[in-house]
């Protein structure tokens, strides 16, 4: 694994790094084509990322290929456009990867082994007949991380990173893995924009829609719960949607994943440490920082660990805030949410946590990801603001019945927020009882 110490060459000019083998059905025409691109592209010394260069460049050869091909031993091309994206994907996207990204209905990703390439859509994941080599991957890797600033080596195995489009990259390479790079691709529907995509697609229903939207109207503190992939960055995106127009976001997430339509925004994300092990920015830090931004949200796209804290923190002094938690109910979001604080030191306890918890967070939203692959809200709390025991209060007002989203009939029992804004939560949950 030393080839994976120093920087990482560019793909363009690198030797070989472009090659992709006919094993995942590069044509030997593309891999010629793609091959005088390349020379072209050096002799010449231009940058394919202008645009529509790319394009051009590789009609252009297509165009002069197909007219030599017809008097000489070289293989015929059967399909020009075919060829075409073929080529320009090897070229500028992610190679044999590249069509998978483009498929709106794939969800996701993951390469097991260079053999096993796998892809998730509806939930439901499949094997590829996508077929690499260890050279591949690594090729692969090394191009997904050009441009983020970020590395795997044997001093940090692991990375996330965003890709040009939002979808997530995650590597783990060998020994931490037995034998292969282990590499996740977790793309992010655009088809999801606000609450009302969610209410189309089933996920939501309008009484529980209306009821979120109110609450974000309120300013009221929202935690979303759930497994992994069962929604939660999702649902946090369509919350933000309802945002006011003159409101200024900040967002700290651990890799960019959120992409908001919103006027003002700032987008921070934590960066890994220098091979000197210097210059590493933190969650924790990162929440510090965003308080001195003159919020009017503060959202952290996941909270794991000790940086739940300084969320608490920031939460309670009356900025108001979503993020998200992995759970596996809507209360045990509160129960994790009250323990991890926990790991920030030994001058923490739960006498000051579980009191903060129940006045900092006003509402907990559960996403549920079905056996079928579907994605649902399943349940929505309401936070009383007290503590019994070790218990925080809170009243369920929407959970599943018969099969769908229902409202239970509690109400919220903290109401000042939502009458600042003048708004009447009750009225909405009265509907359809």
């Amino acid at each position: 694994m030393t080839s994976w110490r120093g920087t990482f060459r560019l793909w363009i000019t690198g030797t070989g790094a472009g090659c992709f083998r006919q094993t995942f059905s590069m044509t030997s025409a593309a891999e010629i084509i793609t091959n005088r691109v390349r020379d072209r592209v050096r002799r010449e010394g231009v940058d394919l990322s202008g645009e529509g260069l790319a394009e051009r460049f590789v009609q252009e050869e297509v165009r002069r290929y197909s007219e030599r091909a017809l008097g000489s031993a070289l293989p015929l091309l059967s399909d020009e456009s075919r060829t075409e994206r073929e080529v320009v994907a090897s070229l500028t996207g992610f190679g044999p990867l590249q069509p998978y990204l483009d498929d709106p209905d794939v969800e996701e990703i993951w390469i097991n082994s260079p053999t096993r390439v796998f892809v998730a859509r509806n939930g439901i994941p499949e094997l590829t007949n996508t077929v690499l080599t260890e050279r591949d991957v690594r090729d692969l890797v090394e191009r997904m991380l050009q441009a983020t600033g970020r590395r795997v080596d044997l001093s940090s195995p692991f990375v996330d990173a965003s890709l040009p489009d939002g979808s997530r990259l995650h590597v783990v390479i060998p020994d931490v893995t037995r034998r292969h790079m282990a590499v996740n691709i977790r793309k992010f529907s655009r088809r999801v924009r606000d609450l009302n995509s969610l209410v189309a697609g089933g996920s939501l229903t309008a009484q529980a829609a209306e009821f979120l939207r109110c609450c974000v109207l309120a300013g009221q503190n929202i935690l979303i719960s759930g497994a992994t992939q069962a929604g939660k960055t999702t649902l946090l995106g369509a919350l933000l949607s309802s945002v006011r127009t003159n409101e200024r976001i900040v967002t700290v997430e651990e890799t960019f994943e959120l992409d908001l339509a919103v006027a003002d925004v700032v987008a921070m994300q934590c960066r890994q440490p220098s091979l000197e092990g210097t210059g590493e920015i933190t969650l924790r830090r990162l929440i510090k920082e965003a308080l001195r931004m003159r919020p009017d949200r503060l959202i952290v796209g996941e909270v794991r660990e000790a940086e739940s804290l300084d969320l608490l923190i920031a939460l309670n002094s009356g900025i108001p805030g979503m993020c998200s938690i992995h759970a596996n109910s809507a209360r045990d979001a509160l129960v994790k949410l009250s323990t991890l604080p926990l790991l920030a030191g030994r001058n923490i306890d739960s006498a000051f946590v579980l009191p903060t918890v129940a006045g900092c967070i006003d509402i907990v939203v559960h996403c549920e990801l079905e056996p079928s692959g579907s994605r649902r809200v399943g349940s929505i709390l309401a936070l009383s603001g007290t503590v019994t025991g070790a218990v925080i209060e809170a009243s369920t007002l929407f959970a599943i019945r018969n099969g769908q989203l229902e409202a239970t009939g509690s109400h919220p029992t903290r109401l000042k927020k939502f009458e600042n804004a003048g708004l009447n939560p009750a009225a909405i949950l009265r509907r359809g009882q």
